[in-house]
């Protein structure tokens, strides 16, 4: 079989024993929170998602609740949150955007972010519109002949100043930080990270979200980032 007999989520999932850890984590001493950002989420009201200060208090406290260092979660799932940007919606009233196709993790500004597998910076911006990305990276990967993308959005600014397109970036190397609500969109800390397999003619920005209709073929694009990040086992 050559590689693109398989889908670009199989390939990774083959080549997992070479991914680096994308956050500190010990599997052993560290507990991660399955975070649920859906209308079943009855705690996240219109006052704690319109209120950031309110919203990382939300998260803060669900953390030091479970005993958790991160928050993990969000692939694929249909989300209450993005209501409280006009970014997500059609500006004719049209269908607005709420399938959010990264995985996000959560937890203290700072927290440092590594290179999971080797590349190159393919681009980079500071998208920000209000809950948008904030300061963002995106990574070009050939693994094994099987070519990919993977965007780190809600980064530290200053990480920016350290980008330069074309710069070769090892598997392990520091890539960025959480940034602060300030520079990240206007979110509580957290990393939102996704796998890309054809960018386009997109640089520095690509959807993270897209509308329900569009789910189906922003999935095929965009397969799980657990078949890098692999947390998915440690959750109860």
């Amino acid at each position: 079989m050559t590689n693109q007999d398989f889908t670009l989520e199989e390939w990774l999932r083959k080549h997992q024993a070479q991914f680096y850890p994308l956050v500190p984590f010990d599997a052993a001493a560290d507990r991660l929170l399955a975070m649920d950002f859906t209308d079943a989420n009855a705690a996240l009201t219109a006052d704690v998602l319109n209120n950031t200060s309110a919203f990382s208090a939300y998260v803060t406290a669900a953390l030091q609740g479970a005993g958790a260092r991160y928050g993990y979660g969000g692939y694929n799932e249909h989300r209450t949150v993005y209501s409280r940007s006009p970014h997500f919606s059609d500006a004719a009233g049209g269908e607005p955007r709420r399938l959010h196709l990264g995985m996000d993790i959560w937890g203290p500004a700072g927290t440092p972010v590594y290179a999971p597998v080797s590349g190159m910076v393919h681009s980079y911006a500071y998208n920000n519109n209000p809950s948008d990305y904030g300061a963002t990276i995106i990574l070009s990967h050939q693994l094994d002949g099987r070519q990919f993308y993977t965007l780190y959005g809600h980064l530290s600014l200053d990480d920016l100043t350290l980008a330069k397109e074309g710069n070769y970036v090892v598997a392990g190397q520091l890539l960025a930080h959480f940034g602060e609500p300030k520079e990240n969109g206007n979110w509580p800390p957290h990393l939102h990270f996704q796998v890309i397999e054809d960018m386009g003619l997109n640089e520095g920005d690509y959807p993270g979200v897209c509308r329900y209709s569009e789910r189906d073929i922003y999935l095929r694009n965009c397969p799980n980032p657990d078949a890098i990040i692999q947390w998915q086992q440690w959750l109860a």
